[in-house]
């Protein structure tokens, strides 16, 4: 794969504790369109659904969200991708404010970005809010390309179907049965949509089953990566909320194997570099296969990288380390009110 909006970072200025061996970390060369897109999605959830008082997204002050997991973003398509994911931590948070049962509602319609059925009974500003900012995302993803809009409008789509089968809540018994639950629940086929509309791919539709098979062990290190991280996160929100249960890979294996927290983490951290390795081996077999579509061996690669993007920042992100604060220039765009204005008077 060809490198031109990314730079390698320097494995000496992070720590990724052997979570991503042999994946380097990469970071798109035009960082203020992340901050632009992800800080207008505040000020608009804001403005449309409800303030977001101590909130904290996809922002970080060396390493944002899809800078450093779509390294390669077209650089015209990095503002409405950063909105779009900024958005969906944004609905995320919202969820976890509620009881389980609101939850689930909303999961199942509210979290429908590119839905057809918001407004059912009960509506009401909240609502309407979330609908605007949904209208809002495809229409500014049709703009750019309609078609890869409409796929990734599609992925999502069968990703609520796939959510809404389950309750959070509903207790699992082991991580086996809990991962494939935990991969589309965090984002697999939304996290497609997402990669090849910010990089203008097209995998064949006879090379889509392929190409589930291909990245499946990469989205399950993906997914207890980020339950490792979030888990103190996690915690919090069910105790607050009175939820017995906490959908999360450390409280499942917690009970699974009779362990305490510690433990479960270091059973944790064990998969997640299984998975990475045989990730690696799936990447290398994939390049060298020329039977396979170069978009779908493009995707393959580009997925590496989430894996190091998203290890990364979560190390250093402020939504799962209290202690991390904005960097000066995010500061100053939030505090001023408008992202574009700011950009625009520094």
């Amino acid at each position: 794969m060809d490198f031109k909006y990314s730079e390698l970072i320097d494995p000496s200025l992070y720590d990724a504790q052997g979570l991503c061996d042999g994946i380097p970390l990469r970071r798109h060369k035009d960082i203020m369109r992340e901050n632009i897109g992800a800080i207008r999605a505040q000020e608009d959830w804001a403005k449309l659904v409800a303030p977001t008082g101590s909130y904290r997204g996809a922002l970080g002050p060396e390493y944002s969200y899809i800078q450093v997991a779509v390294p390669e973003c077209l650089p015209e398509r990095m503002e409405v991708i950063s909105y779009f994911i900024e958005y969906a931590f944004l609905y995320d948070d919202f969820m976890e404010t509620l009881g389980d049962k609101a939850s689930y509602s909303s999961h199942k319609d509210g979290l429908d970005v590119f839905g057809k059925d918001l407004l059912s009974d009960g509506q009401n500003v909240r609502t309407l809010g979330v609908k605007k900012l949904q209208s809002q995302i495809l229409a500014e993803m049709m703009a750019i390309d309609s078609k890869r809009a409409v796929t990734t409008k599609k992925a999502w789509t069968t990703y609520i179907h796939l959510a809404s089968s389950r309750p959070r809540s509903a207790p699992f018994a082991s991580l086996e049965e809990y991962l494939p639950y935990r991969i589309n629940d965090a984002g697999e086929t939304t996290w497609f949509g997402t990669v090849t509309f910010g990089m203008a791919l097209t995998i064949p539709d006879e090379e889509m089953a392929l190409c589930k098979e291909l990245v499946r062990p990469a989205f399950a290190a993906w997914s207890l990566t980020n339950d490792l991280f979030s888990w103190d996160k996690e915690y919090q929100a069910a105790q607050h909320a009175g939820d017995s249960e906490v959908v999360n890979a450390v409280w499942i294996l917690m009970r699974e194997h009779s362990v305490d927290e510690s433990r479960a983490k270091e059973i944790c951290r064990e998969k997640i570099k299984e998975n990475v390795v045989h990730y690696l081996r799936i990447v290398d077999e994939t390049k060298r296969n020329p039977s396979i579509s170069l978009d779908l061996i493009k995707y393959v690669e580009a997925i590496q990288y989430t894996l190091s993007g998203n290890l990364i920042w979560s190390l250093f992100c402020p939504r799962y380390n209290a202690e991390a604060t904005y960097n000066q220039q995010q500061q100053m765009m939030l505090n001023h009110g408008s992202a574009t204005r700011a950009v625009q008077s520094s």
